[in-house]
């Protein structure tokens, strides 16, 4: 950072705010947290940023002694690690008092999957081809996750295997499930969301959809 663009204040919270502070540094801090280490999948989970403002806020993270760069993969330093409990807690403060019925503008259905399957936990399942089908009734696209011995990626059309669960359901009632404002039993219950396909694995299926990392504090916030 140009010491045109410091606050000129001599205090541990305005050096943070220096390096926290630029627009998506959190955001990019926050999937590093919770596992992305490469370039393709940090700007995966970020479809707004571009990718040239993606290179500079991560040049400048690493300047900042935050990650680091190792061969292809970006890594947090001790005191990239250090700021775990400083984005949650940013998250704790706005479940609780920012976080209300999502803006149409927020409902990204590639970003959910996105996020979605990179937290699916198979060891529920049999070890073989699995197909997961995503139908949002208020959305033209439909959308699979395929899990194959190359591990799980997101289609967008029909990869032409036999699907062994099916989820029919709106968008926002996905996000507020994967969030932890909503329960999958809650939105079965109230007829939000059907689960169809081979019994066996529908029944694994709520084992098997890890929510969000910060889905527990969501759900804490959303109780009285």
């Amino acid at each position: 950072m140009s010491d045109g663009n410091r606050y000129g204040q001599y205090c541990p919270i305005t050096r943070a705010v220096e390096v926290l502070g630029e627009r998506w540094s959190v955001l990019i801090l926050r999937d590093m947290l919770v596992g992305a280490t490469r370039f393709n999948d940090i700007a995966r989970g970020n479809p707004r940023l571009s990718r040239t403002l993606l290179s500079k806020r991560l040049r400048q993270l690493e300047q900042a002694g935050v990650i680091e760069h190792v061969d292809d993969e970006y890594l947090l330093t001790p005191a990239g690690e250090d700021l775990r409990s400083v984005v949650f807690s940013l998250g704790e403060w706005g479940a609780k008092w920012q976080f209300d019925d999502p803006r149409h503008s927020e409902l990204d259905p590639e970003l959910l999957m996105w996020w979605v399957h990179g937290r699916l936990d198979y060891s529920h399942l049999p070890d073989r081809r699995l197909v997961f089908e995503f139908r949002f009734s208020d959305q033209p696209r439909w959308f699979w996750i395929l899990k194959d011995a190359q591990g799980p990626s997101i289609c967008t059309h029909d990869p032409g295997f036999g699907v062994d669960a099916t989820v029919k359901t709106d968008l926002s009632t996905m996000y507020r499930i994967w969030l932890g404002k909503q329960t999958l039993r809650q939105a079965v219950e109230n007829g939000h969301l059907e689960l169809d396909g081979t019994p066996a694995i529908v029944r694994r299926l709520p084992a098997t959809l890890r929510l969000s990392p910060i889905a527990d504090i969501v759900a804490a916030a959303e109780t009285p």
